[in-house]
């Protein structure tokens, strides 16, 4: 095999279906729990593609960034709440490609990019080409643009948009180009600027919105962006000017948008509230939905496989017990707690952010303290998830649930939310709770991965839920609310709903009809399989967003 990544290159002939040359660039990417260049699910999304591309043998390569600091590592501090530290990291398992480009940035004429590849054998994916400015001949601030994943700093942030969008197309032609270009989400917009005016094609772009969230779809002053060097060139007062929306501002959703040929929205309720988001800007393309997917072969345990295959009850139990042996050695490692394999384990794991509402349980303290406490139905509960190391009400919704787990020995608050952990959680919990404001969530795919691993999921009915989910059956669903109340309100209703779903459904089946229990727990494996895996998502890319 030819070592030979300075040119467009696979390991395989590429089937003739996928035979268009996709460059895909992300942000971030979560291929393996070793090359920490993701946070949460934006990565983890984008890592299973890059999985099932190679899978399926598409001609596809992904373009993200090599972060010095990664996102960050989530310690403790001396009385166990949050703290984050920034840990640099190394890589012997990528190489230097030899591609150097040079990208214009604010007043630097030049700073360099230099492209780093991560063959596909080393963690089974697609040729992913990773760039960085902490490279010699850089000053010290153009070597700090690639340190840190969602930088803090505004400056730093245009930047990193930037060299991945800018410095990344570059890189892509100096492989020899490729026939579409693919944004998972706006972060890399400005090389649709830069490949628009050397005259590559409306055709030949497509862009992935993913959240509904206004702080996800990023806006910044036009003008600014102009002396920042974000469109590739100085644009003219009036070319600024067909740009802008909201009163002088760079919307990135709403200029990839209007650039690319198709968009996509992440799952079919998803489509249709960004269809109603965007509706009012003129020139957008038609939002169609691609449900988002994670990769099976990554993700789901072997023997649980086999179980649900053969469908025995027998061989799913004694595989979950040890899965959460595993888990819970993990609970007494960090808190010093004694979980049981027999009792019911509930995990609500992901992005610690307001609208996802880890804490919801404490909206009810009475009903929290009785639920803790039932000798006939016993529960145990871990939280686990990384807020943004600058968003202070979600470290402070984790430290409130770490001080409040500390007192009990039925709950657990974890800390290095991150690939292997993930995995972990979905292994050995029986429960996978998801419950953020209704429509906020654009598609959750942690619970995918759980149900492929016979953790059943009870859910907010938003995202990808709406398109599996049989309640009873599958999964437990809360009760829809208007999503237009106060959000007090609808805290209070899906608090109690939460509560009243687990007492009187949840728990009752779990303990007293284990054989109903375990059906549900098939039907869910069965119904996440193969319609909410990545093989299915990738192969849906080629057919209806690259046609």
């Amino acid at each position: 095999m030819t070592n030979n990544y300075s040119t467009w290159h696979h390991p395989y002939k590429p089937i003739k279906e996928y035979n268009k040359k996709v460059a895909y660039f992300s942000m971030e990417f979560g291929i393996h729990q070793a090359l920490k260049i993701y946070s949460g699910g934006l990565g983890f999304l984008a890592g299973s593609h890059m999985r099932s591309a190679y899978e399926l043998k598409q001609n596809m390569i992904g373009v993200g960034m090599l972060w010095k600091y990664g996102y960050y590592d989530q310690a403790r501090n001396e009385d166990q709440t949050l703290r984050a530290d920034f840990i640099e990291k190394t890589y012997n398992f990528l190489e230097d490609t030899g591609i150097e480009v040079e990208v214009p940035l604010h007043d630097n004429p030049g700073v360099k990019v230099r492209a780093y590849i991560l063959k596909p054998e080393i963690f089974g994916c697609v040729p992913l080409y990773l760039l960085s400015t902490d490279i010699d001949g850089n000053d010290h601030l153009s070597r700090t643009i690639t340190n840190h994943l969602y930088d803090s700093n505004e400056l730093t942030r245009v930047s990193q948009s930037i060299i991945l969008g800018i410095g990344g197309a570059k890189v892509v032609e100096a492989l020899g180009g490729a026939d579409m270009y693919h944004l998972n989400e706006g972060h890399a917009l400005p090389a649709f600027y830069y490949l628009r005016d050397k005259g590559v094609k409306k055709e030949q772009f497509s862009f992935t919105t993913h959240t509904p969230e206004k702080a996800g779809n990023e806006e910044r002053d036009a003008r600014h962006l102009n002396r920042c060097g974000f469109f590739g060139r100085n644009l003219s007062e009036n070319e600024i000017r067909q740009e802008m929306v909201n009163d002088g501002m760079i919307n990135y959703t709403v200029s990839a948008l209007r650039m690319a040929n198709k968009s996509n929205a992440v799952s079919k309720l998803h489509a249709v509230v960004s269809n109603n988001m965007w509706k009012d800007f003129d020139g957008v393309s038609k939002i169609i939905p691609i449900t988002n997917a994670q990769n099976q072969n990554f993700w789901q345990d072997e023997e649980i496989k086999k179980a649900w295959k053969t469908k025995s009850a027998k061989k799913f139990k004694e595989r979950k017990t040890a899965l959460k042996n595993e888990l819970f050695d993990v609970v007494l490692n960090q808190t010093q707690k004694k979980f049981d394999p027999n009792v019911i384990t509930l995990v609500w794991a992901r992005r610690f952010a307001g609208y996802k509402r880890a804490d919801m349980f404490l909206y009810d303290l009475e009903r929290f303290e009785k639920l803790l406490s039932n000798e006939k139905y016993p529960v145990q509960i871990i939280w686990a998830g990384k807020p943004y190391p600058k968003d202070y009400y979600a470290i402070d919704i984790f430290n409130h649930l770490v001080n409040f787990a500390k007192k009990r020995k039925n709950l657990a608050v974890l800390t290095g939310y991150e690939i292997d952990l993930s995995k972990q959680l979905k292994c050995g919990s029986d429960i996978w709770l998801n419950t953020p404001r209704i429509t906020r969530e654009a598609s959750g795919t942690s619970g995918m991965t759980a149900a492929f691993n016979g953790s059943v999921n009870v859910s907010i009915n938003d995202g990808w839920i709406p398109e599996f989910q049989k309640h009873g059956e599958n999964c437990f669903v809360l009760p829809e609310l208007d999503y237009q109340k106060p959000t007090w309100e609808q805290d209070q209703q899906d608090c109690a709903n939460l509560f009243n779903i687990l007492e009187n459904e949840v728990l009752p089946t779990y303990y007293d009809k284990p054989k109903k229990w375990q059906e549900i727990v098939f039907n869910g494996i069965t119904d996440v399989i193969p319609e909410f895996t990545s093989n299915r998502m990738a192969d849906q890319y080629y057919k209806e967003l690259y046609k």
